[in-house]
């Protein structure tokens, strides 16, 4: 299987992974997706890696499933395949992976690509991206975990409409709604991106991996549940290095120097 659909480097302990089908606005097919699954699976098991950019080649972040393939006798899945072996496990290792998740929409975001953004833990675009819920547009329903994190981002109210009508979202409207971190211009769009990741990259990776846990639970917890898990956490975090490093370096009045441990 070619890894060519999903480019992949690790620089400065950030994995760079960049979907790379831009004649298909980097539309997915069971290739690039098993790709991507065997890519992220990587990140979490590689030391080296402290955070991690999730971008597109090209004019598109990603424009979702690649139509052509399930519209295809010979090459169409199916979409219980689809869902089952494509884009759900994608999902779950986006939320389960515990190191910081960068969505960097360099283009249009739309379908699952759309909603594999929205899962990211922090996400940002240029002032020329949008957002698309197109689903409905061609007779189907949002997947993706869409229906799951969009109502959670912007409200059910508007949740309900954009997955209904299908409008198109731009990056400042995105950013209005809470759906996205931040829009960046787009001149300053990559320079602005890698900073992010490299700050991301220095702090302290336990702490994130635990606020990142924590967040997941909030979506499903009750308050009691909530204040337990949180009770757990922090005794886990305050047993971590970089902990011990973060209270003697604001002691000392220094920058302090995280190690990811």
């Amino acid at each position: 299987m070619s890894k060519n659909s999903v480019l992949y480097k690790i620089e400065n302990n950030i994995a760079f992974i960049t979907f790379n089908r831009p004649e298909v606005f980097n539309s997915f097919n069971r290739e690039m997706a098993l790709n991507l699954q065997n890519i992220l699976d990587d990140t979490e098991m590689n030391k080296e890696v402290r955070a991690i950019v999730l971008s597109g080649n090209g004019k598109a972040f990603c424009a979702g499933q690649d139509l052509k393939e399930v519209t295809s006798p010979e090459l169409n899945p199916g979409f219980k395949k689809i869902l089952d072996e494509h884009y759900n496990p994608i999902i779950k290792r986006i939320r389960t992976i515990e190191k910081p998740i960068v969505a960097a929409v360099n283009g249009v975001a739309a379908g699952a690509g759309a909603n594999i953004a929205l899962a990211c833990d922090i996400v940002v675009a240029h002032e020329k991206v949008s957002f698309i819920q197109a689903f409905s547009l061609i007779g189907l329903i949002p997947d993706s975990a869409g229906t799951f994190f969009l109502p959670r981002l912007i409200g059910f109210q508007k949740a309900s409409a954009l997955t209904m009508l299908g409008d198109k979202v731009s990056a400042e409207e995105a950013e209005r709604l809470g759906m996205i971190y931040k829009v960046i211009p787009l001149d300053e769009f990559n320079q602005e991106v890698e900073k992010l990741a490299n700050k991301l990259a220095k702090m302290p990776t336990r702490a994130l991996g635990l606020i990142k846990q924590t967040l997941n639970k909030s979506l499903t917890n009750n308050l009691e549940e909530q204040l337990a898990l949180e009770s757990k956490n922090q005794i886990i975090a305050a047993q971590t290095k970089d902990y011990e490093e973060g209270v003697l370096a604001f002691i000392e009045k220094r920058k302090p120097n995280f190690k990811g441990e």
